[in-house]
């Protein structure tokens, strides 16, 4: 897989295979890469809640628990920030939504001003042929003492996108034309948590890619 520069990046764009919403602007794109900016959605795990039994502590069983009750979410208005506190892990959004063509995909790293300021983006990953949406990407504050601001709208991460030998049939993921908070609350494959939640190993090893 060959890795497209900012010349096949701008080319997709014109063509409309490959689009940024808001657009891009000239500080987000390189040689070959293109920088992503910090939304205004903030997720922040929640350590308890409130029960008919009392206050009872939050056990993260993302087989056997829907999440929807397990963060607090925090719009920020324009003119607004946020502070990570230090050793706090959050979620955050990208201010951009994407929207892939099927035969490129990206894979995303943090950029290295980002892990200097002590932060570290911990979806080090690939984003699919076919995607559209925002990206949810944790963040995680590594200093023991200090409490970083970070601001909507500043550069914080990095995608290099690779060109497919062939095009692929997008994969819908549950993050697939969602808003973050939609897309991290929504149900796991039932199919696939139900064996698992069981132990069965072997039944879930039954489900073939070729079938």
């Amino acid at each position: 897989m060959a890795v497209l520069t900012n010349t096949q990046i701008l080319e997709k764009i014109k063509a409309g295979s490959l689009s940024f919403t808001p657009p891009l602007d000239a500080f987000q794109l390189h040689s070959h890469s293109v920088d992503l900016r910090l939304g205004f959605t903030f997720m922040i795990p929640k350590q308890w809640t409130l029960t008919p039994k009392g206050r009872e502590s939050i056990s993260l069983d993302y087989i056997g628990n829907n999440r929807r009750n397990n963060f607090e979410v925090i719009e920020l208005e324009k003119g607004q920030y946020f502070e990570i506190l230090p050793e706090e892990y959050i979620l955050v959004s990208t201010l951009e939504s994407l929207k892939m063509p099927n035969d490129i995909m990206c894979v995303l790293f943090p950029r290295s001003s980002t892990n200097r300021r002590g932060l570290s983006v911990d979806l080090t990953g690939i984003v699919d042929a076919g995607y559209e949406g925002p990206l949810t990407i944790p963040i995680r504050n590594n200093t023991k003492s200090q409490t970083i601001r970070l601001y909507p709208g500043e550069r914080f991460c990095q995608l290099v996108f690779q060109d497919l030998n062939n095009k692929v049939e997008p994969r819908q993921s549950k993050y697939h034309k969602k808003d973050v908070i939609e897309g991290y609350i929504a149900e796991q494959d039932m199919t696939e948590t139900e064996f698992i939640a069981k132990g069965d190993i072997t039944g879930l090893k039954k489900f073939s890619p070729q079938a």
